[in-house]
């Protein structure tokens, strides 16, 4: 009976740990302004090639995928994955609100990835163009300074 209560506390444990920080990553962006601006959060941007930009994988793993980042997303952001992918296969209506988004926010292929942050009403607080190497505390201290400046 020890042997089977281990493990069964075990994953509760994670199960648990792993819900004090989710934060959802969605992908549709009108949606996400909707539910910021109910909420009063702010919303990021992530413009990014999922399965081809190592700066964005790396981005992803190192900061985004991090209980840090995680933890205060799910009580400050909206988080929005505004994908352009090589390989994978987007919806027809994601993949026309991806090409919208990239000309609104100026976004160039090259440029990836670049994250945005909005108010939340969808005005731009702040810009970050490229990955060098950010911890998730350096995104969080960006965002806290985009958000004062903003504000």
């Amino acid at each position: 009976m020890k042997r089977i209560a281990f493990p069964i506390l075990a994953l509760a444990f994670a199960l648990t740990a792993t819900a004090s920080f989710a934060a959802e990553w969605r992908s549709d962006y009108d949606k996400a302004l909707a539910d910021a601006k109910a909420a009063n959060k702010y919303v990021l941007l992530d413009f990014n090639g999922s399965d081809w930009c190592g700066p964005c994988i790396e981005m992803k793993k190192v900061v985004f995928s991090k209980p840090a980042f995680l933890t205060y997303a799910s009580k400050n952001l909206i988080l929005v994955d505004v994908d352009y992918p090589q390989r994978k296969k987007l919806s027809e209506a994601v993949t026309k609100q991806n090409e919208r988004l990239a000309k609104q926010y100026d976004i160039e292929r090259s440029g990836y990835p670049t994250v945005v942050l909005l108010d939340p009403s969808g005005k731009v607080l702040g810009r970050l163009e490229g990955y060098m190497g950010e911890t998730p505390a350096d995104m969080i201290a960006w965002l806290e300074k985009a958000k004062k400046k903003g504000g």
